[in-house]
This record gives structure tokens, sequence and C-alpha cells, in this order.
């Protein structure tokens, strides 16, 4: 089993990538997916998130109401960090069950936004970071996502720098390209990818 770590600045086009990996073959696991699953209404992680934020952060079905959840912790490093003590192990806890069921000799991609502001990249075998201008980025965010320009930015601040990014990176896919360029580039790392978990599973030590 390779154990790959995805990630990339909020509007990069991480998912895009995601997706055409799993088309060729690999396991995803999605960290943004599973951090719903852990807060969705009955969950130990919603009723965590409550005590910490109050009954404001619930919406009137008693789900947890994500929009007014991040415009209170984006803007305050103190409350972000207290939602992530709460969220991330559970994530964490989550994803190491559904690595663990995942074939010997596959491609295990972890899509986790914030690996590099954890300071995740040790856990992996190898890391991808997909980037993308902050034009870009910001032009996503508010056309795509619906998001003010202010919001996407405090977004963006917070989380790490494109250096910062790029100093865990093994791999940097380019998504200031068309997607057909895109799917070139996925290409040529998947085949790296999979040629690696080939070579690190245990049917191939025993040949």
């Amino acid at each position: 089993m390779l154990s790959v770590g995805l990630t990339g600045g909020i509007g990069a086009g991480k998912s895009e990538v995601s997706r055409l990996l799993a088309e060729r073959g690999a396991v995803v696991i999605d960290a943004d997916r599973i951090a719903r699953e852990v807060v969705e209404p009955g969950t130990p992680g919603l009723a965590a998130v409550v005590e910490a934020f109050g009954e404001d952060v619930l919406a009137a079905d008693g789900s947890l109401d994500r929009p007014r959840l991040g415009s209170i912790v984006f803007s305050d490093p103190e409350k972000l960090a207290t939602l992530n003590s709460i969220v991330h192990p559970l994530v964490g806890a989550r994803s190491e069950e559904l690595s663990e069921a995942a074939p010997e000799d596959a491609v295990v991609v972890h899509d986790v936004p914030l690996l590099t502001e954890n300071g995740l990249a040790p856990l992996y075998d190898l890391v991808i970071v997909v980037e993308a201008s902050p034009r870009t980025q910001l032009d996503r965010l508010v056309r795509l996502r619906g998001m003010t320009e202010e919001d996407a930015r405090a977004r963006m601040a917070a989380q790490a720098s494109r250096e910062q990014r790029r100093a865990v990176a093994d791999v940097v896919i380019d998504n200031n390209v068309p997607l057909d360029e895109l799917k070139q580039q996925v290409d040529a790392v998947w085949a790296d990818l999979a040629r690696r978990a080939k070579e690190s599973s245990p049917q191939a030590g025993a040949e």
C-alpha cells in the first residue's frame, strides 16, 4: 500500500485532482467528507462543537450551521484551534479505519485540506500539493462557491502559505491550466504512484 497525502489551498482545485485520481483507481479518503460525518446530528462530535461554541451554531433542523461556524472560527485563530482539536482526532480515527480496509497494493490518497497546517506530512509516503494562483483561488471561491470576497480572503489567509505547502511537497500539480492539461499531469503522477504501490506491496517482495 502506498499512502499519499493530497493537499492544496482553498480554491486551488484539490477536489478535482482527487476526483481524477479516484477515476484512475486510487482509494480516496476525503477528510472534508469525514469531517462532515463526525459532526452529524446525534454524534459526540456535534455535541462537543455545541458545547464549545454554543447552540447558535446549529441550524433549525439541529444540524451544524457550517457557514455560521465558519464565520466564527476563520477570523479567530484561537477558536479555529478549538474546533480543530475537536474534529481532527475524530477524522483521524475514521481515516485510519478506511485506510486499513484498503487492498495491500492500493494507492490510498488522503485528501487533507489542512495537511501542512497540522504538520501531517510525515504520516504519508508521499505528499502531493495542488496549486493555483491567489487570483484564481479568489475567483473560484467568489464565483463558484458564492463567498464574499472578504470571507474568501480570510479563509485563504487562515491557511498555510504557498511556500509552506511547497516545503512539504514531493509532487506539485499546477491547476492554473485547462482541464485537459490537468488530466495529463494527473496521468503522469498516477503512473508513478501505481508503480510505487506495486513495488511496496507484500506480493512484490515475495517475487
